[in-house]
């Protein structure tokens, strides 16, 4: 009697823990859906179905189809799925918008070097942007994340001149994208209060960062620290 009192004790602490569980996955669905499903009828469905399946779970533990432990492994994997969906969705969302910012930024170098630094440095930020937008933007549209732009390709081809494969153009692209964004946060540009009689001096520039919003510098750094994360793990896959 005794055992049997302790072995349902166990069983009922093992609903609850697998029941706290899926509520916390359905919890975790509903801010995930708040925060990237914008058409409420889709979230309400998105919502629905992870409910469903939450509670599945905690019905096949009731009823000994399985073991608490199978349950909650289960629970845990959907999550993780979830986190890394949306983590994914983000870092999309990020290399568009920084794109653009590249764009703007390379536009901005050539017209305010009326052209001289248009070559170097203007113009491949805005190749680096336009193909950040279209790779982020079209993985993000067909919910994929193997889509390369053509600079990236020419990238890729450089490597292969030089007898390397496309993970080392990969690299370099990322590396590109790194000295780029150095260049753009630390090149000289007007103060805003700059005037000028005859020419402007020295005293009338400043390095971009002190005059760029603290938004925007997040947003770039994010950005970068994404570049890095994509290159580790080139590296580590092309071990």
């Amino acid at each position: 009697m005794g055992q049997l009192k302790v072995r349902c004790e166990r069983d009922s602490c093992d609903y609850w823990t697998v029941s706290k569980a899926a509520g916390n996955l359905t919890s975790q669905a509903c801010t995930l859906a708040a925060r990237h499903i914008k058409d409420g009828t889709l979230r309400l469905q998105f919502n629905r179905e992870v409910s469903y399946y939450a509670r599945g779970i905690v019905n096949d533990v009731a009823q000994g189809r399985k073991s608490a432990d199978q349950g909650l492994k289960e629970i845990k994997n959907e999550q993780s799925s979830l986190l890394s969906q949306s983590k994914e969705v983000a870092q999309k969302g990020v290399g568009i918008i920084a794109g653009a910012l590249q764009i703007a930024t390379g536009a901005g170098v050539c017209y305010g070097s009326a052209g001289t630094l248009c070559l170097l440095a203007g113009t491949p930020l805005m190749l680096h942007g336009t193909n950040n937008v279209y790779e982020n933007g079209r993985n993000l549209w067909e919910g994929r994340s193997d889509v390369q732009g053509p600079v990236r390709k020419g990238y890729q081809e450089i490597a292969k001149v030089v007898g390397h494969g496309n993970a080392e153009g990969n690299m370099m692209y990322g590396a590109g994208e790194l000295v780029l964004s150095a260049f753009g946060v630390t090149r000289l540009v007007l103060k805003p209060d700059s005037w000028r009689l005859f020419r402007f001096v020295r005293a009338d520039y400043a390095r971009a960062y002190k005059h760029t919003p603290i938004p925007v510098l997040v947003l770039d750094r994010t950005a970068d620290a994404i570049t890095v994360d994509g290159m580790l793990d080139q590296w580590k896959s092309n071990k």
